[in-house]
């Protein structure tokens, strides 16, 4: 296999804990352990003090896969295979599903891995999201790109790095073309539950469909990245034993600990998830002000869900050189387009994701407006 360098991976690598204002961050504020313990059921908080220290099941403890099953209408245990993080879980579906002569369809802009791992085994097509429509997509489009031989096509939703999510039409048309032509649906749902609107959320694409595969994790939404506990949901269970043969080669099973800190969170969610939507919707309001106040640096839009956005830099300088100073003199990290580029399509050259899930959100746009302020203003004509 011939995998490129993950560009947002290495950046983060350099500045992720050395910049001193992560506005770049993608996940909801985390919890202390002692604050989601305090959430568990008398019989989970048993089952931690008397946790051994061995290995566990490579599909999940049977605890953790009912929690997860619980979390759906039409999926039960057997259909949940649990994985080290979202990026196993995408990993070992991709090459389950795909082979050389194969055909698949990925959304752009996307989290690279979405495209580079399928590339690395099989032809792929772009559909672009429509920045001039809130990043919408166009299901005719989807339709063009097909090919007699595709047999999977990825989406995410509420979407990295945009914040858009489908409307409901859309999505059910897509998964009723799917489903005419037995085309497997690979849908990343990891920030499903942090929807600015709850009208806007859209159902799990594995309760709908048999050949769908939902990604979810409790890293984004949840704010438990620490934890490393993901899972894929899938009632074709021919997928999920191949899945499940890839994942012995990698991370064998998960953390016990972790799987049992997963399951307390899952069935605190609605406390967990309600807490991380307030936040966000707070944090929200702060960047309409900071960005009104700046209209004539930067174009903004509110995102549909999730905690992060993708606005656009209107200065002459472009954004990757805005971005790099920005982190060098302020200690402010934002992640410039060019970690959005993709080899399918071209993509926008002048936009930055910008996270809203975390406290401390005023302190870094002061930090931010500083810098803004000590600046001269670089804008294009």
């Amino acid at each position: 296999m011939n995998l490129p360098e993950f560009r947002l991976e290495s950046y983060f690598g350099i500045w992720e804990f050395k910049a001193r204002y992560n506005l770049a961050a993608s996940d909801a504020q985390t919890v202390r352990l002692p604050k989601l313990l305090a959430m568990a059921t008398e019989a989970d908080r048993e089952r931690w003090e008397h946790l051994s220290l061995g290995y566990i099941p490579t599909e999940g403890t049977p605890e953790l896969r009912e929690a997860i099953a619980q979390t759906y209408d039409g999926v039960e245990a057997a259909d949940v295979l649990c994985f080290a993080g979202a990026e196993e879980g995408l990993y070992c579906a991709m090459h389950a599903l795909l082979e050389a002569g194969d055909h698949a369809v990925v959304l752009v802009p996307n989290y690279q891995s979405m495209e580079s791992v399928p590339r690395s085994i099989c032809a792929v097509s772009g559909v672009a999201l429509d920045s001039g429509r809130d990043w919408q997509l166009d299901l005719d489009e989807v339709r063009a790109a097909l090919r007699p031989n595709t047999r999977l096509v990825a989406v995410n939703f509420p979407n990295n790095p945009t914040g858009a999510i489908a409307d409901r039409e859309t999505f059910e048309g897509l998964i009723a073309l799917c489903s005419e032509r037995g085309i497997y649906l690979f849908s990343d749902e990891v920030y499903r539950g942090i929807e600015r609107d709850d009208s806007k959320r859209l159902p799990q694409a594995a309760d709908l469909y048999e050949r769908a595969l939902s990604l979810n994790v409790v890293s984004k939404a949840y704010g438990l990245p620490g934890l490393r506990v993901g899972w894929i949901a899938c009632r074709d269970r021919r997928v999920l034993t191949k899945m499940l043969g890839l994942k012995h080669y990698l991370s064998i099973c998960n953390a016990g600990p972790s799987e049992l800190l997963a399951c307390i969170a899952l069935r605190a969610r609605e406390r967990i998830l309600e807490r991380n939507r307030d936040l966000c919707a707070e944090n929200l309001d702060a960047l309409d002000a900071f960005f009104a106040r700046h209209a004539g640096r930067f174009e903004w839009y509110v995102p549909d869900g999730g905690c992060i956005a993708y606005p656009r830099y209107l200065g002459a300088d472009g954004v990757e050189r805005f971005c790099a100073r920005l982190v060098e003199e302020a200690g402010v990290l934002l992640l410039p387009a060019s970690m959005y580029r993709s080899e399918l399509l071209e993509t926008p050259a002048d936009r930055f994701r910008i996270g809203y899930g975390r406290t401390g959100i005023d302190e870094a746009l002061a930090a931010f407006e500083a810098y803004l302020a000590a600046s001269p203003q670089e804008c294009e004509t």
